[in-house]
C-alpha cells in the first residue's frame, strides 16, 4: 500500500512538474511574441514620413541642409511630390522651411485623406492654411484622369521656375499611378495600351519601365528636365528592393540612360512595333535621343536625390530595438524576394541551423541553406555571416537572438481566398517551425510595413511552432487554407485572430518585414 501512495505520489510530481514547464513555456513564447511585435513596430515608426524627412531635412535660418548641402532660402521654394506616403512627407517639410515656401502641389492616392483620419493620422495631414494644394488621383492605383490633372498642375508649377528658384520633390511607392504626363500627342489610353500589350506578352518590369519612361513627360528625369534651371532636391521613400531610383515611381527626378533603339528593340521583341498608334510612333521618332542627352546634362547639374527612408532603414531601427529588449540582433538582407514556399523553407531550416541539438550544425544543413539563396534574393555571403554567427552565439551562449530581414515575396494564386503574402509566409514558416525536430521555441513574424497585406485588415501574422498543434485542435485544416490563399480567415479563426498583426495604416511604405526571435540553447531544451 506503500508502495502504490508512493507511486501515486510521483506521478504527481511528475505531472506537476510537466504543468509547470509547459506553462513556463508558454509564457516565454508569449514573452517572445510581445518581443516580436515591438521590433516590427519599431521598424515601421522608424519609417514614418514625419520621422524621415525631420530626420533628412533642416533649417536654419535662411539655409536648407540636406544630403550634406546647403542651399539658400530667400522665400524661391517650392514643392511638389507623388505617392502613397507623399501627403505625411509633405506636412512636416512644410513645418520644417515655413514663410520660405511659397507654392505647392502633392499627388496622392484617391480618399487617402478620408481614410487617414478615419484612423487617427490626423498628424499626416496638411494645415487647413497650408500653402500645399492636395490633388486625389489614382483610384484603386491605376492612373485616370484625376492623376493626369494633378500631374499636369505639377509640370506647371516646376516649368515656371528660374534659377534662383529650388523645388523640392517628394516621391514614394505608387507615385507612378499618381503621375501620368503621356507625352503629346499620345492620349493617357494610347500609353496604357501600349504598357498593357507588354506586359501580357511577358515583358520584364525593366522592359516596361523602360517604354514607359519613354512615353512619359515626367518619368525618367522629365519632371527635373521640367524644372530646369532650378536647382531640384528630391526626397525619396523607397518601396523597392535595392533602392534603384530609376524605379521608384518611374525616377522622375533620376535620369534615363535608355537609347531610342532599346525602346524599339523591346517594341520589335514583342511583336508589337507594327500596331503602335500613329501618336505613340510620333513620341518616339528620332529625335528622342536628343532629349535623353539634354536630360542627362541637366540632372548631373542640378538635381540631387536622396533615398530617406528604406527598408535597410527599417532593419537598423528594429534593430537597435532588439538591443532593448536584450535580444541579438542580425540582419539577414533586406532584399529577400521569390516565392513564399522558398522563403518560408530558408527561415525554416535557418532555425534549425540556430537550434540543433548537435555541437556543431550539420554541414548539410548549411550546404542547403546556401543552394537556397539565389530562390530568394540572398547572397551566400549574407548567409554565411548569418550562420557563423549563430554558431558563434552557440558557443559564447547569448541570449535569444532576432533574425531580422525585409523585402518583397510572392505568392503563386491557387485559390480565391483572404490572404496576403506576409500572412502566407507566416503560415508557411509556421508549418516549418511544427517539426517535430525543429520545436525549438522561435517565434516568427512577418509584415508589411503599409499595416496593409493585401485585400485585408491585417499587416500579417505572428506564428510559432505550436500552430499546427494548435490549429488541429481547433479543427482547422491547414492545407486547405493555403491551397485556397485564405491565410486571413485562417489566422481570424485561429484563437480568435491572435496571432494576427493589426497596426492599422501607417502611413508609410518600404516593403515587408520579417522578424524571426531564437530562444538561447538553453531554454531550447524546455520545448522539445
Amino acid at each position: 500500500m506503500a508502495q502504490i501512495l508512493a507511486f501515486s505520489r510521483s506521478l504527481h510530481l511528475q505531472h506537476s512538474l510537466r504543468v509547470s514547464l509547459a506553462s513556463l513555456c508558454s509564457r516565454s513564447m508569449t514573452s517572445l511574441e510581445t518581443r516580436a511585435r515591438a521590433v516590427f513596430s519599431a521598424a515601421v515608426e522608424g519609417v514614418q514620413p514625419d520621422i524621415v524627412v525631420r530626420r533628412s531635412l533642416e533649417r536654419h535660418g535662411d539655409k536648407l541642409l540636406v544630403g550634406g548641402q546647403s542651399f539658400k532660402l530667400i522665400n524661391n521654394l517650392y514643392l511638389v511630390g507623388c505617392g502613397k506616403a507623399v501627403l505625411g512627407m509633405a506636412a512636416e517639410a512644410e513645418q520644417i522651411v515655413g514663410d520660405h515656401l511659397i507654392k505647392g502641389v502633392v499627388s496622392v492616392p484617391h480618399g487617402i485623406q478620408k481614410t487617414l483620419r478615419s484612423h487617427g493620422k490626423e498628424k499626416m495631414l496638411l494645415e487647413n492654411n497650408s500653402r500645399i494644394t492636395v490633388m486625389e488621383g489614382a483610384k484603386n492605383n491605376l492612373p485616370d484622369a484625376d492623376a493626369q490633372k494633378s500631374a499636369e498642375c505639377i509640370r506647371e508649377l516646376a516649368s515656371g521656375l528660374t534659377e534662383k528658384d529650388l523645388l523640392l520633390v517628394l516621391i514614394s511607392g505608387g507615385g507612378s499611378a499618381l503621375l501620368p504626363a503621356p507625352a503629346p500627342p499620345m492620349s493617357l489610353q494610347e500609353k496604357q495600351d501600349v504598357t498593357r500589350k507588354l506586359a501580357a506578352a511577358g515583358a520584364t518590369i525593366q522592359e516596361l519601365n523602360t517604354v514607359r519612361r519613354a512615353l512619359s513627360l515626367l518619368k525618367g528625369g522629365g519632371l527635373a528636365q521640367c524644372a530646369n534651371p532650378a536647382q531640384v532636391v528630391a526626397l525619396i521613400l523607397s518601396d523597392v528592393i535595392g533602392d534603384p531610383l530609376d524605379l521608384i515611381a518611374s525616377g522622375p527626378t533620376v535620369r534615363s540612360d535608355s537609347k531610342p533603339e532599346e525602346v524599339w528593340d523591346i517594341l520589335n521583341r514583342y511583336e508589337l512595333s507594327g500596331s503602335l498608334p500613329s501618336t505613340v510612333k510620333e513620341v518616339l521618332k528620332p529625335h528622342y535621343g536628343s532629349q535623353v542627352q539634354e536630360q542627362q546634362d541637366v540632372i548631373k547639374n542640378h538635381v540631387l536625390n536622396i533615398v530617406i527612408g528604406s527598408n535597410t532603414i527599417a532593419l537598423e531601427c528594429a534593430s537597435r530595438k532588439a538591443v532593448e529588449l536584450g535580444l541579438r540582433p542580425i540582419i539577414l538582407s533586406p532584399g529577400v524576394c521569390g516565392d513564399v514556399c522558398s522563403v518560408s523553407r530558408l527561415y525554416g531550416l535557418l532555425s534549425r541551423f540556430a537550434c540543433s541539438p548537435e555541437k556543431e550544425p550539420p554541414p548539410e544543413l548549411a550546404a542547403e541553406i546556401l543552394q537556397l539563396g539565389p530562390e530568394v534574393g540572398v547572397e551566400s555571403w549574407d548567409l554565411c555571416r548569418t550562420m557563423n554567427v549563430l554558431v558563434e552565439e552557440r558557443k559564447e551562449g547569448w541570449g535569444a537572438t532576432c533574425l531580422l530581414a525585409g523585402g518583397e515575396p510572392t505568392v503563386k494564386l491557387t485559390g480565391k481566398g483572404r490572404g496576403g503574402r506576409n500572412q502566407e509566409l507566416a503560415l508557411r514558416v509556421g508549418l516549418e517551425l511544427s517539426i517535430d525536430e525543429v520545436k525549438s521555441g522561435a517565434v516568427f513574424l512577418s509584415g508589411g510595413t503599409d499595416g496593409q497585406d493585401g485585400p485585408t485588415e491585417a499587416a500579417g501574422a505572428v506564428t510559432d511552432g505550436e500552430l499546427m498543434e494548435e490549429a488541429m485542435s481547433q479543427g482547422l485544416d491547414v492545407d486547405g487554407f493555403l491551397t485556397n490563399n485564405d491565410s486571413f480567415t485562417f489566422f481570424s479563426q485561429l484563437s480568435e485572430g491572435r496571432r494576427l498583426l493589426m497596426p492599422g495604416l501607417t502611413g508609410t511604405n518600404v516593403m515587408d518585414v520579417h522578424v524571426m526571435l531564437l530562444p538561447p540553447p538553453s531554454a531550447q531544451k524546455d520545448f522539445q
